[in-house]
């Protein structure tokens, strides 16, 4: 009876070491990336000055028809952008 106890006992003081040592990650970790973000904000991007591309007419022209394909005249293109 006595070795259950004393299993009993280190299983309880290593499960609250574990804890604790969570613990204390955790709020560290809160507080430094507070201290980043105070002392260290994130830079904004600057703003792009250019426009979008224009697509070329013919290019358009094949999206509407294939579009109009596809969907039985019963889809339209309503926006085309150019991906990066």
């Amino acid at each position: 009876m006595e070795n259950l106890n004393i299993a009993l006992l280190l299983m309880v003081v290593g499960m609250a070491t574990v804890f604790a040592i969570l613990l204390i990650v955790i709020y560290l970790g809160k507080a430094m990336i507070a201290l980043v973000n105070k002392y260290a904000p994130e830079e904004t991007p600057a703003a792009k000055k250019e426009g979008p591309a224009a697509i070329p007419a013919n290019i358009l022209a094949a999206i509407n028809a294939a579009v109009a394909v596809v969907t039985h005249d019963k889809g339209r293109v309503t926006k085309v952008e150019k991906m990066r």
